[in-house]
């Protein structure tokens, strides 16, 4: 294997990591969403705060996702 092979290889674990990452974190917030939506005494502030960062998240998660995956026109 030669060492710009290894390079890709390893940017791709990175980026994979990192996507898995980024899932497991956007499906914890909305789990702890879920149950603030169900308390009458919640700060909405903190709720609106929360949802902003899954979209966030969501967005990265895309991004990383159309990263790995070919390009079908090249």
């Amino acid at each position: 294997m030669t060492d710009e092979t290894e390079k890709i290889d390893r940017e791709l674990f990175r980026n994979i990591e990192k996507l898995r990452q980024l899932r497991i974190e956007h499906r914890d917030l909305d789990d702890v969403i879920a149950r603030l939506s169900m308390d009458i005494h919640v700060d909405e502030i903190q709720l609106k705060r929360l949802k902003k960062r899954k979209l966030m998240l969501k967005d990265q998660i895309e991004r990383y996702g159309s990263h790995l995956i070919p390009d079908l026109n090249a």
